[in-house]
């Protein structure tokens, strides 16, 4: 058996290796082959609370494929929300519904290892309460996708308020003052908020795909289907009407959003500005205290000469050190003042690439000014 410093983790590797390959080899659990879903019947009643069916039997009863009922498992990732028309059947996978909506049932497919949230228990009451009113002239399978959509708008208009405050208070608090922790919490949101605009954006997309295909719009008729009613192509104006309605109330959150992220990323801009001014200033700031020390240094090489043990026979003379404490002061002031005008030159920035070297323009007599090359311009 080998021995080594590689041995040690080329042995885990190995280990690491036959345990996905084993799990893999296992195959799904029976629990996989399960959904959990609540059943509500043609009367608007609760028919079952969280039943365990297998795929299989749901695929034959509903008349579905099982790669549609994939689309609705909780377990699967699938983040792009989906409006599938089918035979006898409308599969929803929006946010946080799942449901099967059929002619006189709709079964909604629970969170799988989550319990009953507040959400979902106010979309399960408003569901129930939609599928019993009788003093409505819009069929059964209509008036479950209304609460499933008016479910998914309240979803994106609590989070839309929710993000609006986060970001709105921020944004009042970098107005005072500016510091490492407003500015990583800024880019937090603004992460934050382009997801939650993502998302927007593809319900929206999910219903414009709908409304743009006129043989899924008339095959949704599922009540006059099951009746034996034949309906036009182009007969889905009450269908149209409703998703329409609710296409219009996302494209409103849509545009909401992107203002929030504009003003979110004129901000971001704004304060990288402003931190590049303050680092602009502190550069200056040391730039000046260089010269200061470069002209102090400049006229203390005067003195530094005559600090040496040499004969200039300066000794004697009474003003000698009057004159040389002038002298270098004198060259300081001179060295500083050269190095703190050229500095400002420096600073000076125009829009123009040659600003500061503008040439200058020719004179030319007042008669020729209006002049060209072809003869006089109006």
């Amino acid at each position: 058996m080998p021995s080594g410093p590689e041995s040690g983790p080329d042995r885990q590797e190995d280990v690491a290796k036959d345990a996905i390959l084993e799990n893999v080899m296992k195959g799904r659990q029976l629990t996989d082959l399960m959904l959990r879903c609540t059943i509500l019947d043609a009367e608007g009643n609760v028919k079952t609370i969280s039943g365990q069916f297998k795929k299989t039997d749901l695929s034959v009863e509903h008349g579905i494929n099982a790669r549609d009922l994939r689309k609705i498992d909780s377990r699967v990732p699938n983040l792009v929300p989906i409006i599938l028309v089918r035979k006898e059947a409308v599969v929803v996978n929006i946010l946080h519904i799942r449901a099967l909506v059929k002619a006189d049932a709709v079964i909604i497919f629970d969170t799988f290892g989550s319990a009953d949230s507040r959400l979902h228990s106010v979309f399960l009451y408003h569901l129930e309460h939609n599928l019993k009113t009788k003093g409505t002239s819009l069929p059964y399978e209509f008036r479950a996708l209304e609460s499933i959509l008016l479910s998914v708008m309240s979803a994106l208009e609590a989070e839309m308020v929710f993000i609006r405050n986060l970001v709105g208070g921020l944004l009042a608090e970098l107005d005072d003052t500016i510091d490492h922790d407003r500015f990583k919490r800024l880019l937090h949101y603004s992460r934050r908020l382009a997801s939650f605009q993502n998302r927007a954006k593809l319900v929206g997309e999910a219903l414009e795909e709908v409304l743009t295909q006129d043989e899924d719009l008339a095959a949704m008729y599922l009540t006059d289907k099951k009746k034996g009613i034949r309906r036009e192509l182009q007969d889905h104006d009450e269908l149209e009407v409703l998703l329409e309605s609710f296409a219009k109330q996302v494209e409103e959150i849509v545009n909401e959003v992107e203002i929030m992220q504009s003003n979110v990323q004129s901000t971001q801009e704004i304060v990288e500005l402003v931190l590049d001014s303050n680092r602009n200033a502190l550069l200056a700031l040391d730039l000046k205290v260089s010269i200061a020390t470069l002209g102090i240094g400049t006229g203390a090489l005067v003195a530094g000469l005559f600090g040496m043990n040499l004969q200039s026979h300066l000794e004697d003379d009474p003003f000698a050190f009057y004159a040389m404490t002038g002298l270098s002061s004198g060259i300081a002031f001179l060295v500083a003042w050269a190095g703190f005008r050229r500095l400002a030159k420096i600073r000076k920035v125009g829009l123009s690439s040659n600003y500061g070297t503008r040439a200058p323009k020719p004179f030319l007599p007042l008669p020729l000014r209006g002049r060209n090359f072809e003869g006089w311009s109006y």
